[in-house]
């Protein structure tokens, strides 16, 4: 049963801490003990979930490092392939490409991510004393031993190696009958395939997780970049039916696994193993609540008094109520102000929270906390919604800053005739822009406006939705739209409120 009210002294002002944006850093200042134990999170611990799509800031990581962190605490051996093991630079610079021979960097690909995993895996389960004398350690021991044994081979370099053993004889200058048969070893693993079942016996008595995380961080949509993910996938659904006890995951942006041919004709393959990350308004109420919990159980507040306040209490002690409004309405006005993203909500209270520090300010914080954060908070979530998309809309900045000082609102024909106006260039926008505006209609770009949560739709008088709302919508008989209120103060829009 909830009480009333929550009162905040002001000291807690000064120790009030919304965690750090980026999960790799939270889990250091306490990310495990306000974590948002979501449906989409225990369907992953469970095991029945092994891929992780969402858009960047909704949380891939931070499920990841909880993870991460409680398979240790079970005793599990934990593997985290972070960007510092691959760089897809890298990778383009050193294989040849694709139609220089015909050969299928697709399958070459799942078949080195596969030979990856499964040696990291060998060598993790002899870590710490692998029983070489029962089971199938002492096989996978003679293995490591004789052909793993140099020092400083890195896991990218693993892989590469075994890419470039296929490259060379699909490529080089072999007889056809021959190179059919090695092409096949290399493909089927033969080299480790005949240590897969002491392997599984290994895996009786360990247990391990394989975490492959941020694949995005040096993204270049580039052929071998395509090819890495996409074997990646492959590989992971192979491996991860060895034995019960072995679970490789895998995160990933969902614009990028959209961008991506190979995964998106295998789909149904993977379809079972996919948890998609969505969050609502009152999940994102939940988080921020649980962190302003923490901070004041760090001050001495009583854990049971502070379990007895509602998630809205909590938000109101530190943001305060509008008066004559209801008691959600400043939480409703930073919350209509993000994608439903974790990230976005966290550094829209933290960077409020900052304004207010400056100007010494009793709990709770004056509304005009908000107002003194937005502007920054607006401009550089305008900048970060570009950079996400940068492959497929270069220069999409340019294309948001032509709605700059209008209204928010537009009717479909004057949406379309701004997105005609674009497309024929009677509007300036950056030269990266020009080459894909050329070719888009103006349903066409209408679409892309939509999709990377730039417009918003109202749909039969309803509310206005973005994609983070209502993931497919039939945007063809929408009739009219809105620039979401996330980049309102950037762009200086003619709002309801400002007219």
């Amino acid at each position: 049963m909830y009480v009333a009210d929550l009162a905040l002294s002001p000291k807690v002002l000064e120790r009030l801490d919304f965690g750090a944006p980026a999960a790799e850093r939270d889990i250091a200042r306490g990310l495990e003990h306000y974590f948002v134990e979501s449906p989409a999170f225990n369907r992953v611990q469970s095991g029945a979930k092994t891929i992780v799509l969402g858009s960047r800031g909704s949380g891939k990581s931070a499920i990841f490092q909880v993870l991460a962190k409680r398979a240790r605490d079970a005793g599990a051996r934990v593997i985290e392939l972070t960007p510092d093991d691959y760089s897809y630079e890298l990778l383009s610079s050193t294989m040849a490409a694709e139609n220089a021979g015909s050969w299928a960097k697709h399958g070459a690909y799942a078949a080195a991510w596969k030979y990856l995993l499964y040696v990291m895996i060998m060598k993790e389960a002899g870590r710490k004393g692998m029983r070489l004398g029962r089971g199938g350690g002492a096989e996978v021991h003679r293995y490591l031993r004789d052909n793993h044994s140099q020092v400083g081979m890195g896991r990218l370099a693993l892989l590469v190696s075994y890419l470039k053993r296929l490259e060379n004889v699909k490529l080089g200058p072999i007889e056809a009958g021959a190179r059919t048969r090695e092409l096949d070893r290399l493909y089927q693993l033969e080299e480790i395939h005949s240590l897969l079942p002491a392997l599984h016996r290994v895996l009786d008595d360990v247990r391990i997780v394989v975490l492959v995380d941020e694949l995005d961080r040096g993204w270049d949509s580039s052929e071998d970049a395509q090819a890495f993910i996409s074997g990646l996938f492959q590989a992971c659904v192979s491996v991860n039916s060895l034995h019960p006890n072995l679970r490789v995951y895998v995160s990933l942006r969902q614009e990028l696994y959209d961008d991506i041919p190979a995964l998106y004709e295998d789909a149904q393959k993977y379809r079972d193993l996919v948890e998609t990350v969505h969050w609502t308004a009152e999940a994102l109420l939940e988080l921020i609540a649980k962190r302003i919990r923490h901070s004041a159980r760090e001050l001495g507040y009583d854990s049971e008094s502070l379990a007895r306040v509602s998630d809205m209490s909590c938000w109101n002690a530190v943001f305060g109520r509008v008066p004559g409004q209801p008691v959600s309405a400043s939480f409703t006005y930073v919350v209509e102000r993000t994608l439903h993203r974790p990230r976005e909500i966290i550094e829209f209270c933290t960077a409020a929270l900052e304004a207010a520090r400056d100007r010494k300010p009793t709990m709770p914080l004056p509304l005009a906390a908000i107002s003194w954060a937005e502007h920054g908070y607006s401009a550089d979530r305008a900048k970060d919604i570009a950079a996400e998309f940068r492959f497929q809309y270069p220069g999409l900045l340019s294309v948001f800053d032509a709605f700059r000082g209008g209204d928010c609102r537009y009717d479909r024909d004057a949406l379309e005739y701004a997105c005609l106006e674009l497309a024929t260039g009677e509007v300036r926008v950056d030269h990266g822009a020009q080459w894909w505006l050329e070719s888009y209609d103006p349903d066409r770009l209408i679409e892309v406006l939509w999709h990377v949560g730039f417009m918003t739709a109202r749909v039969n008088g309803g509310p206005f939705v973005g994609p983070h709302q209502v993931p497919y919508l039939n945007l063809a008989g929408v009739k009219q739209f809105q620039i979401h209120p996330m980049f309102w103060n950037y762009l200086g829009t003619i709002t309801r409120e400002t007219r």
